[in-house]
């Protein structure tokens, strides 16, 4: 069994700042890429920055420049510091990982429950 929990979401004023951590728990063999997806009211789900285990990150062109993913490997965590936030930033945050579970050794996609982000004044 694998959970991924994530926190630090929040209501913050534009151009303000938070951070975003994931960390995975559980009968955990591997960790390979890991990521941030979110979903604001009547949207669908889209990414927003992903990072290999070797620290290769690709983002989404609306968060460039103001978001930075990274992963702590011995933790089995990742963050995503978010700068200069804005409105259309409200969503829910949903952490994302591909994870090779002990003793079935296998790949499987996991999702975390979500946290709340609002930007607003």
């Amino acid at each position: 069994q694998v959970q991924l929990v994530e926190s630090g979401g929040g209501l913050v004023q534009p151009g303000g700042s938070l951070r975003l951590s994931c960390a995975a728990s559980g009968s955990i063999f591997s960790i390979n890429a890991m990521g941030w997806y979110r979903q604001a009211p009547g949207k669908q789900r889209e990414l927003v920055a992903r990072i290999s285990r070797g620290g290769s990150t690709n983002y989404a062109d609306s968060v460039k420049g103001r978001f930075t993913i990274s992963r702590d490997n011995a933790k089995n965590t990742v963050y995503l510091q978010m700068n200069r936030l804005e409105a259309d930033d409200t969503a829910i945050y949903y952490c994302n990982a591909d994870i090779t579970i002990r003793a079935i050794y296998t790949e499987r996609n996991y999702w975390g429950q979500g946290t709340q982000v609002t930007v607003s004044s």
